[in-house]
Formats: structure tokens, C-alpha cells, sequence
């Protein structure tokens, strides 16, 4: 990816209409359209990657496949998802990070509250992580739903509006999975919490 690609938040194009004229631009064989829709999504797709991933050359391969994909969507004609464009472009994201992790985890789907607390004291991310070490390692420790909800919203940093049309449920039920995944954070990085909280 380049190093000139803009921060969100930079001037360009983030409303709806320009995204989807831009998607339109892009799908006709505008390179310079092309180039900024990359420069608009490629480091919030990566960020989300690596977050996910904690490896940053699987997180630049998914990156490179996710636009890859949707190069050839755009230019043979079969994007449909016109006015969703983040919410598609994020799910195909999302499918090529659950491949992933299919493939080389051996891990369990689900880790239970119980285990995630106990996971606080044995592993080594929490006993000598810096603040960052600690924080990737204890959303690892999530169960993968938590952690897809925090990765959208925190590493893609889209609005719960958006999510909802990734995962398919309403807002208002990610709004309240949000809520208890930042709870299990909570109990994680800061025991103190968990023993005012049984007090």
C-alpha cells in the first residue's frame, strides 16, 4: 500500500452519493477514481486485518486480495451493491479474515467468560505486554464475535449503521454486544475491576 494514502478523516470523498459515484467512476476504468477509493478504504481494511490477524504481511496479502476482488466486481459488471458500498467492500474484508482464522486456529469458536479471566493470569501478553501488547492480546482472548465488533467499529471505525449491514443484525443489538465486549475488556485489563464489581 502506498505511505501516501490519507488518514480518514482527511479532505475527500466520505458521503454516500460521492462514494457511489466514485465506485462509478472506478467500475468504467477511471485509474485516477481507482486510486483514491483505495486511498478512502485500504487503511481501514488493513488496520481491521492486522487487528484481527497480528501479522502484517497476512494483514497487507488480505488488504491486496480484498481490492483485488473488488476491482474485478467493479469492472466485469457484478457489484450490485449500490449505496452499501462501505458495508459490502467491509464484509468482503470480514469473509477473507474468518477464512484465515479457519484455517489456523485451532482454537475453539467460543471461549467462555470464565476462561477469558482466567486466560488474564497465565498469559504472557498480560504479565509483560506494554499497554498495547496487552490490549491486542486480551481482544485475542475474545470470543470471535466480540472481536469482530470491536474491529469494525475501532479498527475500521465505522458507525454501527454501517456494521449493521455487515453482520446482517440490527443496531440495536450491536450496540449492546459492543457494550458487554468492552465489559470483558474491562475485566481484563484491570483485575481491580472485577473484584469491586463481586464485592
Amino acid at each position: 500500500m502506498s505511505r501516501d494514502i490519507p488518514e480518514r478523516g482527511q479532505p475527500g470523498v466520505s458521503d454516500s452519493e460521492g462514494i457511489d459515484a466514485l465506485v462509478a467512476q472506478a467500475a468504467s476504468g477511471d485509474e485516477k477514481a481507482w486510486a483514491e477509493l483505495i486511498g478512502q478504504y485500504s487503511r481501514r481494511v488493513y488496520a481491521l486485518s492486522r487487528s484481527r490477524l497480528h501479522d502484517p504481511h497476512i494483514a497487507e496479502e488480505i488488504t491486496q486480495s480484498v481490492f483485488v476482488t473488488v476491482f474485478q466486481q467493479l469492472t466485469s459488471g457484478r457489484y450490485q451493491a449500490e449505496n452499501k458500498f462501505e458495508a459490502w467492500l467491509f464484509r468482503i474484508a470480514m469473509n477473507r479474515v474468518r477464512d484465515h482464522v479457519r484455517r489456523t486456529s485451532r482454537l475453539p469458536s467460543h471461549v467462555s467468560e470464565k476462561a477469558i479471566l482466567e486466560a488474564r493470569s497465565s498469559n504472557e501478553w498480560y504479565q509483560n505486554g506494554d499497554e498495547t501488547d496487552r490490549l491486542r492480546g486480551a481482544i485475542q482472548t475474545l470470543p470471535e464475535s466480540d472481536q469482530e465488533i470491536l474491529m469494525l467499529r475501532h479498527q475500521a471505525g465505522m458507525e454501527f449503521k454501517a456494521i449493521s449491514s455487515v453482520l446482517d443484525e440490527p443496531v440495536g443489538t450491536l450496540l449492546a454486544r459492543h457494550h458487554r465486549a468492552l465489559g470483558k475488556l474491562r475485566k481484563l485489563l484491570d483485575p481491580a475491576s472485577v473484584t469491586e464489581n463481586a464485592s
